[in-house]
């Protein structure tokens, strides 16, 4: 049996095994060791699985990973990130379609203290979409702000996301974060203006709040602007040490965990129930990305023996002649169809060992890819009719919100992200210039 057939049996039933339901991980590392049985026999088989092991246990950027989610985790758990709505709501109101823009500034500083798209979905769907649609908001609309700003959770650093594509493709870590900062940003501001030329054009979609919800003293306000910029002063606390190179990317992430434990500890939050949930849902999510990561590293050794990739570049460039940037924008396109039916872990994980390598063949920069894949995915999370967004909104939405309304809600912010996706492609400057002006100083 020639390697190409190996490693295309090898894809396929790792696929089949996903499609039964099995976990991610259990799938891939399943196929990873049985194909290395197979192939190499019994030490080959478990040299493959040990030497995945002790590769994980020894990245120490690794440990960035528990420290962001259990700081994203305190912040919510005690409230803190409900403070940044009420800054927004105060502050904002008054504009048409103010708590929108509100909403997407909340999803940018939550994607800055967490890391995960999830957290952004549960915040703005149990803060924000209520307080919208209580005040005149069009639901339709409101609903696509929610799902495209919690998206910016996987681009938006600390994201967690990038740390296991770094992991994978043996990029550091740092880069792919300042490599997500303009390119996020400019995505959120983007939505912005979308909303701002929605609701000029039709202002029944965001009406302004009426006078007597603004009409506050300012002395109320300024509380309500300190208590909001909390959270941004943890972010600013942890990143400029690291910015600047007085921190490692480490000792950053230990900061932030910590500054966000005294902040909910000095404001009379951090209660016992708060600090389990924080400790518990932190450490569930860690193991997780570790086994997935585990798996991985695994498949991918496996991929490596057979020379998989030197035959998948051999296909494209050679036998059907194709140009780089069309081998690129299929793989772009082979991701959103993935991600009607898979979340972006499992589709890194599934063709990292392929793509990766591929695309360094090629010549392009891989840092710049890692915020390509990253976009890409946020498209396919909300590209009907099974993107992993719409369903995850479904379930947390008021039930006068259908799946309907939630399909067509997306479908303008899609094509949002699809014009921010071309920028970066034909601009790779926008993500490359942080890194290279910070790691260059």
């Amino acid at each position: 049996m020639s390697y190409e057939l190996i490693a295309t049996l090898m894809f396929s039933s790792m696929m089949l095994m996903l499609l039964t339901g099995q976990r991610v991980f259990g799938a891939i590392g399943f196929i990873a060791v049985v194909a290395a049985l197979l192939l190499w026999g019994d030490r080959g088989g478990f040299d493959i699985g040990f030497s995945a092991a002790m590769k994980l246990m020894k990245w120490y950027p690794l440990l960035t990973l528990p420290m962001f989610i259990f700081m994203g985790y305190v912040l919510s758990e005690s409230k803190i990130a409900d403070d940044l709505y009420k800054m927004f709501h105060v502050w904002m109101g008054g504009l048409r379609g103010g708590l929108a823009i509100g909403t997407i500034g909340l999803m940018v500083l939550i994607s800055a203290m967490n890391g995960l798209s999830v957290a952004g979905m549960a915040i703005g769907s149990t803060i924000a979409l209520p307080e919208l649609l209580k005040r005149g908001y069009d639901k339709r609309m409101v609903t696509g702000v929610v799902q495209a700003g919690s998206s910016l959770g996987i681009l938006v650093p600390p994201s967690v996301v990038l740390v296991l594509y770094a992991m994978i493709a043996r990029q550091p870590v740092g880069q792919l974060w300042l490599a997500g900062v303009i390119p996020g940003l400019m995505m959120a501001c983007l939505f912005i203006i979308y909303i701002v030329v929605r609701c000029r054009v039709n202002p029944a979609l965001g009406p302004a709040l009426h006078s007597s919800e603004r009409d506050i003293p300012m002395a109320e306000k300024l509380r309500l602007l300190r208590a909001g910029l909390l959270p941004v002063l943890i972010f600013a606390v942890m990143m400029v040490p690291f910015v600047n190179g007085w921190t490692s990317l480490v000792e950053s992430s230990a900061i932030g965990a910590m500054a966000a434990f005294l902040a909910a500890l000095m404001k009379g939050r951090m209660t016992r129930t708060v600090f389990e949930n924080s400790v518990r849902n932190t450490l569930g999510i860690t193991c997780m990305f570790m086994w997935i990561i585990l798996a991985a590293l695994a498949f991918g050794a496996v991929f490596d023996g057979l020379g998989a990739v030197k035959a998948i570049e051999t296909l494209f460039t050679e036998r059907l002649n194709l140009n780089p940037w069309i081998i690129l924008i299929l793989m772009q396109l082979s991701f959103i169809l993935m991600g009607t039916f898979l979340d972006d872990t499992a589709m890194l994980v599934i063709v990292a060992p392929l793509y990766v390598p591929l695309v360094g063949e090629l010549g392009f920069d891989l840092v710049w890819y890692g915020i390509l894949y990253t976009i890409t995915c946020q498209i396919a999370y909300m590209t009907p009719p099974f993107g992993y967004n719409l369903f995850l909104m479904r379930a947390m939405a008021p039930p006068e919100i259908t799946l309907r309304d939630i399909y067509s809600s997306i479908t303008p912010f899609v094509f949002v992200m699809v014009g921010a996706l071309v920028l970066v492609m034909v601009f790779p400057q926008l993500a490359l210039w942080l890194p290279t002006y910070v790691y260059g100083n």
